[in-house]
């Protein structure tokens, strides 16, 4: 679904920004699911545009991918700081909404929370 494709992005993008060396195993780790789980998704990223993948080799994003992951992670940072500055929830339950909400979010709902933030 939408929602997995865009946290695999999110979670290759942030990766990349700190180590260009990760691996699947990485991945697999960081969302606590099976290495498994990682590969099968990371075969219908690259499918589909959004990676360029080889086994035991980085997963790299393509331009369509990356425009993907900076659009999922903007919204993260915003709905998060909503949740955290706005809201007063802790960190945690910040960080969850924001992942839940991230995906579900109408533009219209965003740019105006958005424009409260700033």
């Amino acid at each position: 679904n939408s929602a997995s494709r865009e946290d695999y992005l999110e979670m290759i993008y942030e990766l990349s920004q700190k180590d260009s060396k990760f691996k699947a195993v990485d991945i697999a780790n960081k969302m606590n699911i099976s290495r498994a789980s990682v590969s099968e998704a990371l075969q219908k990223l690259a499918e589909q545009g959004y990676i360029i993948y080889e086994k035991y080799k980085p997963a790299v994003l393509t331009e369509k991918g990356l425009t993907v992951a900076k659009e999922v992670l903007q919204k993260h940072q915003v709905l998060f700081s909503f949740f955290k500055d706005f809201l007063n929830l802790t960190e945690d339950e910040a960080q969850i909404n924001a992942c839940r909400i991230e995906h579900v979010i109408t533009d219209s709902a965003f740019e105006r929370i958005k424009r409260i933030i700033n």
